[in-house]
Formats: C-alpha cells, sequence, structure tokens
C-alpha cells in the first residue's frame, strides 16, 4: 500500500541520512526513526488484538520481539550502542501505554485447571476429616478402660 511503502521510504531517507552523519544518528534522529518506523508497526499490530489480549505474552510476544529487534537493527544501521537511553525511555514509554494494566509475571492471573486445583482443596479437608474421627475413635475406646 502507499502508506507502507511511504514508511519505507521515509525510514531508508533518514537512515541513509544518518549513516552518511554520524552526529546525527544517535540523538533525535535515532529516536525519531524508532517512534516512526518501530513503534507504527507496533502500534498497528496491537490494534489487531482486543485489549484483554494484551497481558497475554502467547499473544504479544511477536509483536514485542519484533519492536526490540527493529530498534536494535536501527541502532546498528545507524552506528549507535545498543541499548542506550533512549530505547530504555522508549520501552518504559511502550509499557507504560501497552502493559500497565498486567501482572509482573506479564500473564493473565486465572484460576489453575481443576486437574490442579481440585486436590489443593481435597486433601485438606480429607485430612481434617479423617483427624476429627481419629480423636473421636480414640477418645471412646479410652471411655471403657478404666
Amino acid at each position: 500500500t502507499f502508506k507502507t511503502s511511504w514508511n519505507y521510504c521515509v525510514f531508508f531517507e533518514h537512515l541513509s541520512v544518518a549513516q552518511c552523519s554520524p552526529a546525527l544518528g544517535c540523538g533525535a534522529h535515532y529516536e525519531f526513526v524508532i517512534e516512526e518506523f518501530c513503534l507504527t508497526r507496533f502500534r498497528l499490530d496491537m490494534q489487531e488484538l482486543d485489549q484483554s489480549q494484551w497481558c497475554s505474552w502467547e499473544d504479544t510476544a511477536k509483536f514485542y520481539e519484533e519492536l526490540t529487534n527493529c530498534t536494535y537493527l536501527l541502532a546498528s544501521n545507524m552506528n549507535c550502542y545498543w541499548p542506550n537511553r533512549m530505547v530504555d525511555e522508549f520501552f518504559i514509554q511502550v509499557h507504560r501505554r501497552y502493559f500497565h494494566n498486567c501482572s509482573m509475571s506479564g500473564r493473565r492471573l486465572r484460576d489453575p485447571p481443576n486437574r490442579i486445583l481440585g486436590p489443593f482443596i481435597v486433601v485438606p479437608i480429607l485430612v481434617t476429616v479423617l483427624m476429627t474421627a481419629l480423636v473421636v475413635w480414640r477418645s471412646k475406646r479410652s471411655e471403657g478402660i478404666v
């Protein structure tokens, strides 16, 4: 499409300027290129997902990896160190926008399957019932032995 080809043209124009002029490469110019090229693609990918899936690592890992690789490749082509302060700030903003409601593990919290949860519920109940029965049985048995 026109928009995609325009993005690539803009990207290569900025990349070629940065390669000719290394002083521009790692400053605001690099920041502009990663936002225009990498973040634009990431936004489109994330818009394909329902917001309830944003915290699902299985659904977002591919997009996040592509975003990371994009910032790395641009830094490499522009002779910038990676990671750098700008990349750190860039990813902090991405996390604030897309992952601020996610748990620390990056996965949606949910109950484990019943086959795992069941024993954790049933075993303590059975132990309580058996111990109560044992105490009652022992107390009745000792009453007869005086």
